[in-house]
């Protein structure tokens, strides 16, 4: 499928039975239909509302927002091929406030007269200003057209509120490991689309590399088939074999043992969180690099991070909870290969902290007694008596303030009756 000139409004709509013989990989593959469109069943399985949204050509304005290669304008092209309505594809890098004016009228026009929908596909929407966005608005709220936007940017950030607000978020992940093998094994079996005239063969070993290369993201993990098969020699009987040596060899990387849903993925970031508990830089550092060598997703380490300056450090060293914050930030602002040297910062920096767990103990016990106990009533001296009906059934009563009353913080009970006495807190002397 393509998107050709609409002549209504010298933009694009969608066409099917294009020549896509030429196109990259990732393009030929690119599902044709809801039963090719893999990793995204929580969000366009058959009994989902945005299923049933667009099967049903009922679609309101939807944002997509999701990493690249998920599927954002796969998901785009299929309800254009859904949807009566007319689809007009609108990139953000390349249009503008003028060539909305233009898409504009003509929504109005075929409204008019023929009754017909207009849905406009924003791809990067992120990349248009605050002014830009304001131009949409009052389209939106007329039901003039229907904004279908596209982002990997957060749309809380990204997208003003008044649009955001009139708008369906829905969030694409980024495809499991499965669904990503799924797409590689489709690709090399397809003989129209992929690789299947070549009669290739992929070993357990080489799949599971490119699936690690692809890190979620479709689109990388087929180009990366792509080139393994363009520079992979033939064997004498004019077959096709990609082994891990062959995958290593075209994608210049070591193909280590790594599976980012499988054991090895849930060993080494063990190893790696245990290694930090022990206070062991040095154990630390080698998990780090070797998850790093295995394409994982930084962001998922600097996500442990934050958790563990939390969870195992604590008030030991409250600084560390904003190192791994800043470790998080700087990883997405500066990406790999640098954030390689951020993480290493972070982990040797939380390796050497003194270590807490007071914080985490609390809060799971806590926890446990607020699903225990249920909804146990809140004193009244802790209440406020913000109507004076409240104040006349003693909401507030007794409490005692204690800048004025110094002696309240130990005296006076900040817990239900039921619990009074309990500790939850209870730090180490680190």
């Amino acid at each position: 499928m393509s998107f050709q000139r609409d002549a209504q409004t010298d933009l694009y709509r969608t066409e099917s039975g294009s020549d896509v013989s030429h196109a990259p990989l990732a393009e030929r593959m690119r599902p044709r239909d809801f039963a090719e469109f893999l990793g995204q069943e929580d969000v366009i399985g058959p009994d989902r509302p945005l299923r049933r949204a667009i099967e049903s050509d009922t679609l309101s304005s939807v944002i997509l927002w999701g990493p690249p290669g998920s599927g954002k304008t796969t998901l785009a092209q299929l309800i254009a091929k859904r949807t009566s309505a007319v689809f007009v594809w609108f990139p953000a890098v390349t249009s503008g406030i003028a060539e909305l004016r233009a898409v504009v009228k003509a929504a109005e026009q075929r409204r008019v007269f023929s009754g017909q929908r207009t849905i406009v596909f924003v791809d990067e929407i992120h990349r248009f200003n605050k002014a830009q966005q304001d131009a949409f608005l009052p389209h939106v709220e007329k039901g003039t057209i229907v904004l279908l936007g596209a982002t990997t940017e957060n749309p809380s950030f990204e997208v003003i509120a008044p649009l955001l607000s009139r708008s369906l978020v829905v969030m694409l992940h980024a495809l499991p490991d499965e669904a990503l093998g799924q797409v590689l094994d489709r690709a090399l079996a397809d003989p129209a689309r992929g690789f299947g005239h070549l009669h290739a063969t992929m070993t357990p070993a080489a799949r599971r590399h490119l699936i690690a290369f692809g890190n979620g993201d479709a689109r990388s993990a087929l180009t990366a088939l792509e080139h393994v098969v363009a520079h992979t020699p033939r064997q004498p009987d004019g077959g096709l074999v990609l082994d891990e040596q062959a995958v290593a060899a075209a994608l210049s990387k070591k193909a280590l043992r790594y599976d980012h849903a499988g054991e090895e993925h849930y060993n080494l970031i063990s190893a790696y969180i245990k290694s930090l508990r022990d206070s062991d830089p040095d154990g630390a550092l080698y998990w780090l690099a070797r998850m790093l060598e295995g394409g994982e997703d930084p962001l998922f380490i600097a996500r442990r991070i934050v958790i563990f300056a939390s969870e195992d450090i604590g008030n030991a060293q409250p600084q560390a909870l904003l190192v791994a914050v800043a470790v998080s930030q700087a990883v997405q602002f500066v990406g790999m290969p640098e954030a390689q040297i951020t993480l290493a910062q972070g982990t040797t920096y939380l390796a050497t902290c003194p270590k807490d767990n007071a914080s985490y103990a609390g809060i799971m016990k806590a926890m446990t007694d607020a699903q225990t106990y249920g909804n146990l009533s809140v004193p009244f001296h802790l209440r406020n008596a913000v109507m004076p009906l409240m104040k006349q059934l003693g909401y507030g009563e007794g409490y005692r303030y204690v800048h004025d009353d110094p002696a309240a913080q130990r005296e006076q009970s900040h817990l239900p009756p039921e619990l009074k006495g309990v500790r939850y807190y209870a730090p180490k002397k680190n």
